[in-house]
């Protein structure tokens, strides 16, 4: 009976160990494992696989690797974890068990355990870490199990050195700090930068919505907008820092973060070459220059652009993936996906130089390229908007009326200036007279108006 009970205590404590990790992982920090799957690649290819890993720590290196592809799904990355770090907790006990009592045993355990599962919440770590963890811990267990010392000591000496060869060095600068400690406000800022890239815009705007005093927040929330065809109702509904709460500059002088979040506008609006400039600064900024979704959006700007060497290269690697693979595979056989096809009319067809730093002339040659691309057209049209510019507003007005509010709002500004506020000219852009009466009521009480364009260029003209 009270073996039954003891075994039962120690079921108890390991479940609820597993779900405590499985839990945080899954609802309380669910992307910080999706951004190691992110930065990961593994390939099953034989070559790849040799060159890789070779030399000592390969079997945790290998192992790290392939259990990181299945980090971006959601049931399975956190459940890995859980199963590490509970076995880590239980080894440690059965350890522990040969020397001292049950309680302090268990002790022993929750210490190892907690401290595993900490590390596993900072931002840099290795999953490698909590393998060799585990590993050593394994092969000591396994020491333990010979009955005379001096088998246990041959046994040990053999099997660490074994571990030496297989796992590495117990501790390694690549596994991160010693001491972990979750931030969940950054894994949210993680995940920003995970739904974008999986393109769910209703998710981005909730996550950014309450931040969007932070401008790559701000940014986010603004792309998510404009790809469900609402930016310009949107834009002034909060406040907005320049030109950046729209379109980001691309630098290697700035964070890998901001130069990711910064290619993902520029890759819907259709410009592949700033799209391309931030994937490439990603890739160096991964910590092997292998992030399998830099790889991707690598090969995609290559298609698109119709750049098939580089194409097929990119697409060479990704076929041997076990979850990119069969999109790979499909596209170099030449099979094009509505994504490529909606895209290739968009490309600018002239040739010039791409910076980030000069927006309008991309947009504009986008535009050139295809006039009905009305996600480059409400960009600019934005752009013009939080540069205060209403000449290069009125140069890029596509002409005809409007219903949109900030629109308007523009329009009434420039046509004020120009001493054409007549009801026939107003009525052209689709201006009703009540407008008019608004204008003139937010000059009476700005403050009132805190949402309109109006609001926006007064206090940008009043700083310059």
């Amino acid at each position: 009976m009270k073996a039954d009970k003891t075994r039962y205590a120690g079921t108890a404590a390991a479940t609820a160990a597993l779900l405590a990790a499985y839990g945080f992982f899954q609802f309380a920090y669910p992307y910080h494992l999706v951004r190691r799957e992110q930065m990961n690649l593994f390939l099953f290819d034989w070559d790849y696989i040799g060159q890789t890993y070779g030399g000592n720590g390969w079997l945790a290196r290998f192992v790290c690797d392939f259990l990181e592809q299945f980090f971006h799904l959601p049931v399975a990355g956190p459940l890995v974890i859980g199963l590490l770090l509970t076995g880590i907790g239980a080894v440690t006990y059965k350890i522990a068990r040969t020397f001292l009592g049950k309680r302090p045993s268990l002790g022993v355990a929750a210490v190892l355990y907690a401290w595993s599962f900490l590390r596993e919440t900072e931002n840099l770590f290795s999953t490698r870490y909590t393998l060799v963890v585990l590993g050593y811990l394994a092969l000591v267990l396994l020491a333990l199990r010979f009955r005379k010392t001096w088998m246990k000591l041959l046994a040990a000496v053999l099997l660490l050195a074994f571990g030496a060869w297989s796992l590495g060095s117990p501790y390694h600068r690549y596994y991160g700090k010693w001491w972990g400690t979750p931030v969940l406000s950054y894994d949210k800022v993680i995940g920003l930068d995970a739904e974008l890239a999986r393109e769910n815009w209703d998710k981005v705007i909730k996550l950014s919505e309450k931040d969007l005093h932070f401008t790559e927040a701000s940014y986010c929330y603004n792309l998510a907008h404009a790809m469900k065809g609402d930016l310009p109702r949107v834009l002034f509904s909060h406040s907005q820092n320049g030109v950046s709460s729209l379109l980001l500059r691309i630098s290697t002088d700035r964070s890998a973060f901001t130069n990711c979040l910064a290619g993902e506008a520029w890759f819907q609006l259709g410009d592949m070459t700033l799209a391309e400039q931030s994937a490439i600064i990603m890739l160096q900024a991964s910590p092997k220059h292998t992030g399998v979704r830099y790889l991707v959006r690598m090969a995609r700007t290559s298609l698109a652009s119709g750049e098939m060497a580089s194409a097929r290269k990119y697409l060479g690697m990704l076929g041997k993936t076990l979850f990119y693979g069969k999109w790979a595979r499909q596209a170099l056989a030449g099979k094009e996906d509505s994504w490529l096809e909606q895209t290739r009319p968009k490309l600018s067809k002239t040739d010039f130089v791409h910076y980030s730093t000069r927006p309008r002339n991309v947009l504009r040659t986008l535009l050139e390229a295809d006039p009905s691309n009305a996600l480059a057209r409400d960009y600019l049209l934005c752009l013009d908007l939080l540069e205060a510019d209403l000449d290069h507003f009125m140069e890029d007005w596509p002409q005809g009326p409007t219903n949109v509010p900030a629109y308007q709002e523009a329009l009434l500004i420039w046509l004020s200036l120009q001493d054409k506020l007549d009801q026939e000219t107003l009525s052209g852009y689709g201006i009703p007279m009540a407008s008019l009466d608004r204008m003139e009521r937010f000059f009476q009480n700005p403050a009132l108006y805190r949402n309109s364009y109006w609001y926006y260029y007064l206090n940008a003209t009043e700083e310059d």
